[in-house]
């Protein structure tokens, strides 16, 4: 059906309320109204005048025939033109950066990507620092997202599934993996738990956290993050699948192991006898992290004997005069970290930095000078904060877990600080993303794969991708061909 270029810009613009930035440009080609609409903050206005306007303006060859014909194949031949047939189409094309092209008595709306892509300098990510390796880092644009991918995967057997999420932001997703390392059924249930996603916006990747979850409402992260394109690459290389959004510089992995936190991305940088030594250096902090007060509270109150007596008699000569219980005492200690945490996070920057620091020195020297709480609780609660940043992705559940264990501790104590310990490994057992134990490679033991888990061999040797992982497992790394 034949339209009118001018009824149906108005209709254009009545759909979009009359948006202020709504721009629209009538010029005369062959005789004949072409109505140019677009999006002014979202269009880049010197690609629109260099590549359509001002070759329309100028075009010295003859009409051979239809004009939406000349427009596609002579005026824009060095762009991508798309043609829709409904209004609607055309519409959310326009909203994500298309300028449309409306024909006078012409029954098709041509559509041009004039999108201005405004990116993020590249920049290293603050929670993947290397000294050695790749610095390139994620920005909040999916198309320079994929590009980095690409960069580092050449593949023909790279697969990326775009669609859109979000009744009203209408949020591009791409999901990423390796078409012959990545298992089908993890490929599958991702893109079924995404496309019945029913949501009228998603403005970053944490917005589809709980609906990758198998289990929600758990504390536990259950999906993994990536901020750097190496990263991302080397894990779909081992079988995960990623999920990319526009507007957020995190990419999401299925499926999630616990050891993940454990590993660092500078780790396969560095010679494996450091990275052993960081990783178990690791494992002790977060032991630290989650026991330390719990296990303090419990031997002050309970277990005092089995402290060496140098080390009581100082403890008791520092708390003299402490009006609060052990547990209170490590409860107000730990609250007022968490509420210096908290001011810095959200101060300005310079600001923060200063009054962090000397909050923290002040409040701690001024509540021990006035007999509020002891020296040991302060460096204790001190010493278990800092080990939360180990593995700073861990750091919110972590606080938690350390809450958790200095109650059981103050009540029961050390009997319940082991009963706490097995639970959290009993429940953590029974616990699968995507059909991938989430202790694995630890429980259940796989012996192949403990040569990345709290030791790292070199890559040489690691001739195989991990059996922790669900992935098509028929696919090795082949050995290098000097080995014989």
């Amino acid at each position: 059906m034949k339209v009118d270029a001018v009824k149906t810009m108005k209709e254009i613009e009545e759909k979009l309320h009359f948006s202020g930035d709504l721009k629209t440009r009538t010029v005369q080609f062959f005789g004949v109204d072409v109505c140019l609409c677009y999006i002014a903050d979202i269009t880049d206005n010197m690609l629109l005048n260099e590549t359509l306007i001002d070759p329309m303006l100028k075009f010295q060859g003859e009409q051979d025939g239809d004009i939406v014909e000349v427009l596609k194949n002579e005026v824009l031949s060095n762009q991508e033109v798309e043609e829709f047939e409904r209004l609607q189409n055309a519409i959310d094309k326009l909203l994500a950066g298309n300028t449309l092209i409306l024909v006078n008595n012409s029954d098709k709306i041509l559509g041009c990507d004039m999108e201005k892509i405004t990116v993020r300098a590249v920049a290293e990510p603050p929670t993947s620092v290397v000294i050695k390796g790749p610095r390139e880092g994620f920005n909040e644009s999916l198309k320079y997202n994929l590009a980095l991918i690409r960069r580092r995967a050449k593949s023909d057997d790279l697969v990326v599934k775009t669609f859109e999420l979000g009744e009203l932001t209408k949020t591009q997703i791409s999901v990423v993996y390796f078409n012959s390392v990545a298992d089908k059924k993890v490929v599958k249930e991702v893109l079924r738990r995404l496309k019945n996603i029913k949501i009228d916006g998603v403005v970053d990747s944490h917005y589809l956290v709980s609906y990758l979850q198998k289990n929600p409402n758990s504390l536990f992260k259950q999906v993994g993050d990536a901020e750097k394109p190496d990263i991302l690459v080397g894990k779909m290389l081992e079988g995960r699948v990623g999920v990319l959004v526009d507007g957020s510089p995190i990419a999401l992995t299925v499926p999630f192991l616990l050891v993940e936190d454990l590993q660092n991305s500078d780790d396969y940088y560095s010679q494996p006898i450091r990275v052993t030594f960081i990783r178990i250096l690791r494992l002790v902090g977060v032991i630290v992290a989650v026991l330390l007060p719990g296990v303090y509270v419990a031997l002050e109150k309970y277990h005092y004997k089995i402290i060496p007596i140098e080390f009581l008699v100082t403890i008791m000569n520092t708390t003299q005069g402490i009006p609060f219980s052990p547990f209170i005492e490590l409860l107000f200690v730990v609250l007022l970290f968490e509420i210096l945490y908290e001011a810095n996070l959200r101060m300005p920057q310079y600001f923060g930095m200063a009054m962090s620091i000397v909050g923290a020195l002040i409040l701690g020297e001024t509540a021990i000078n006035a007999g509020l709480v002891s020296p040991p609780a302060v460096m204790i609660v001190a010493l278990s904060g800092i080990t939360f940043y180990i593995i700073p992705s861990q750091a919110a559940q972590f606080s938690i877990l350390r809450l958790l264990a200095l109650v059981i501790g103050a009540s029961i104590g050390l009997y319940g600080v082991l009963l706490f310990c097995v639970f959290l490994i009993s429940y953590l057992s029974s616990f699968d993303s995507y059909d991938t134990p989430y202790l694995a490679p630890t429980t259940p033991f796989i012996k192949s794969d403990q040569k990345d888990l709290y030791r790292r061999d070199t890559i040489k040797d690691m001739i195989k991708r991990p059996l922790s992982v669900a992935n098509n497992r028929k696919n090795l790394k082949r050995r290098d061909k000097n080995d014989g």
